[in-house]
Parts: C-alpha cells; structure tokens; sequence
C-alpha cells in the first residue's frame, strides 16, 4: 500500500553508473555518478550532477571539460573503486589499475576498456541543492562496435553492471528477462 511522507525517498536505483574523469593541471581523477542524464540529441548534450566537495568537481570547473564512460560488468570494480577512493588521497587509475588514453578534444582520460564514452566541454554549471548539475556539449564519440547490434546491445558480447546499492549490482546480459509491450492489446 501506497504511504505518504516527508522524508526523502530516492528511487534511482538499480541504475547505469556513468565514471566521470577529468584533468586539470596535471591532475587526473575518475569517479562513480548515478545522477547522469541525455539533454539533447541534436545537437549532443550530456549532464552529471557532482557535489562540489568532490574533488573532480574542482578538476571539471576549472579545466571546463569531463569524460563521460560506461563500462562492462567485468569492469564494475571500476565503479565501485572509484566511488569509494577520494582522488584526495591519491591516483585512483594507478590504485585501480585502470588503464586510459588521452581524449582526442579533451585532456580528460579516456577508460580504453569503456564500451561507449563521451567527451564533453563544460556548457553550464547550475547548482541544485546540495548538488551542481554539470552540462556538456559532446564534441566527440567512442563506441566499442563489437558490442553493439546497431543501436542496441549485443547481448552476448555485453553485460552491464546495473547498481543496485551497497556495493551489489545486478547484471544486464543476454540471461536478462526481457519483455515486450504492446498497447494494442
């Protein structure tokens, strides 16, 4: 039965988990966001919301640009190692041992093992409660085509890790139950 209340109630979960890297100054670091979301298709913008105590929060405000990576599930120790690492007490790449490239019109780190990246130039920056909503234009694309059937996932060569909470994921694959829906029946 439905109940009313006045505490906050955050059902965003089970969820894609986007990593957010950035670099400024000859510093990197790569962290886990829930809070991501498509703005537009044409032309291609992407936001994130990154609290501004968070230490890519100052990486992507003053170098004006960010990455945006989703990985497979064989990489959610990504994930989950880069939303519990601050980038205060070090490199995460190197405690993780994530391995990157250079984005091709950022300085921000591309994940090699990512299966779809954008990079992105900072357009706005709005502050929302106790959270700043990032937006950026993407200006280039990476897609890993071999997981890919056209638009949609190749099941067989993809599992995404969906984050379900406390370090548990649940894991999107070709096993997934999947149904279809037809109005007009």
């Amino acid at each position: 039965m439905l109940k009313s209340t006045d505490e906050t109630v955050l059902h965003c979960y089970p969820g894609l988990i986007a990593l957010v890297t950035a670099e400024w100054n000859g510093t990197k670091n790569i962290m886990a966001a829930g809070w991501h979301s498509y703005i537009s298709f044409a032309p291609p913008i992407y936001g994130v919301a990154i609290a501004e105590e968070r230490f890519t929060h100052h990486l992507v405000k003053n170098s004006g640009e960010f990455a945006i990576q989703f990985v497979p599930a064989e990489f959610a120790k990504y994930i989950e190692g880069s939303g519990k690492l601050t980038g205060n007490d070090g490199d995460k790449f190197e405690a993780l041992n994530i391995p990157y490239k250079k984005g091709e019109t950022i300085n921000s780190p591309i994940l090699t093992e990512a299966y779809v990246v954008y990079e992105c130039k900072v357009k706005d920056i709005q502050k929302y409660g106790d959270h700043d909503w990032i937006v950026g234009d993407i200006t280039k694309f990476h897609k890993d085509e071999t997981r890919f059937d056209g638009f949609s996932p190749n099941w067989n060569k993809l599992e995404m890790p969906l984050y379900v909470g406390q370090s548990e994921y649940l894991i999107a694959n070709k096993d997934s139950k999947k149904i279809s829906i037809d109005l007009k029946k």
